[in-house]
C-alpha cells in the first residue's frame, strides 16, 4: 500500500511538471524524425527497423528515466522518505513508476514504427510480445536501480548513461535477436534459449536491485 503511495506522489508530481512525459515525447519525435529524413525515398531492411526500434527505445529511456530518484534529492525529500517507508516499499513505488513510463513510452515508438516504416513488419506477433514485455520490464528494473546510484554522485547527467550501457547491452542484444525471429515468422518453441535469458535477465536484475538498494539508499 505505501509503495502505490509513493507511486501515486510521483505520478501526481509528473503530471504537473510533466518533465519525463515532455522530455520522452520530445526525444522520440525528434529521433524519428531525424531517421525518416535519413532515409529520405531509401527502402530500409526489416532487420534494420528491428534494430532500429530497439536503439530508439534505449536511448530514450536515458533521456526519460533517470530522475526516480534525482528529484527526491533536488527537492529535499530523501530524507522523509527514509523515515516514512522502508527501503524496498521506496523502490517498489518508484519501480513502479518507472514501469508505466516504459510501457507507455514504448508501445507509443512501436505505433509509430509500424505506421512510418513499411518493412517493420511482425510475423509472430506472440513472440514479439513476449520481447516486448520482458524487454520492458528488464529496462525498467535496470534504469530505476541505476538512477538510484546516480542520485548520490555529483555528475548525474553523464554518469547514467555510462552505466546504463553495459548493464543494458546485453538486454537489447537479446532483445534485437528475438525481433529478427518474429519477423522471420519463427516459432516460440524455438526462441525459448532467448525467452529464457530474458527472464533470467529480469529476474537477476530485480533480485540484486533489492538486495543493494538497502545500501545505497542508506549511503
Amino acid at each position: 500500500m505505501k509503495a502505490y503511495s509513493i507511486f501515486r506522489k510521483d505520478w501526481q508530481s509528473e503530471l504537473r511538471t510533466r518533465y519525463a512525459i515532455n522530455a520522452l515525447a520530445m526525444f522520440i519525435l525528434v529521433t524519428i524524425s531525424v531517421i525518416m529524413f535519413s532515409i529520405g525515398t531509401e527502402t530500409i531492411s526489416e532487420y534494420l527497423t528491428g534494430g532500429l526500434l530497439w536503439v530508439v527505445i534505449f536511448f530514450s529511456a536515458m533521456s526519460g528515466l533517470s530522475r526516480a530518484f534525482v528529484s527526491e534529492e533536488e527537492r529535499g525529500t530523501t530524507m522523509t522518505l527514509q523515515l516514512i517507508a522502508s527501503p524496498a516499499t521506496i523502490f517498489s513505488g518508484k519501480l513502479i513508476f518507472n514501469l508505466l513510463l516504459v510501457f507507455l513510452m514504448n508501445i507509443a515508438i512501436t505505433i509509430l514504427f509500424f505506421i512510418l516504416f513499411e518493412s517493420f513488419v511482425i510475423k509472430n506477433f506472440l513472440l514479439f510480445a513476449f520481447a516486448f514485455l520482458l524487454g520492458n520490464i528488464g529496462i525498467a528494473v535496470s534504469s530505476t536501480i541505476i538512477a538510484a546510484i546516480i542520485s548520490k554522485a555529483s555528475s548525474k547527467g553523464t554518469l547514467y548513461p555510462v552505466l546504463s550501457f553495459p548493464i543494458l547491452l546485453p538486454l537489447i542484444l537479446t532483445l534485437l535477436e528475438l525481433t529478427k525471429f518474429a519477423m522471420d515468422g519463427n516459432t516460440v518453441e524455438s526462441s525459448l534459449v532467448e525467452i529464457a535469458v530474458l527472464i533470467c535477465y529480469d529476474v537477476i536484475m530485480l533480485t540484486a536491485s533489492y538486495l543493494l538498494f538497502d545500501f545505497i539508499w542508506k549511503e
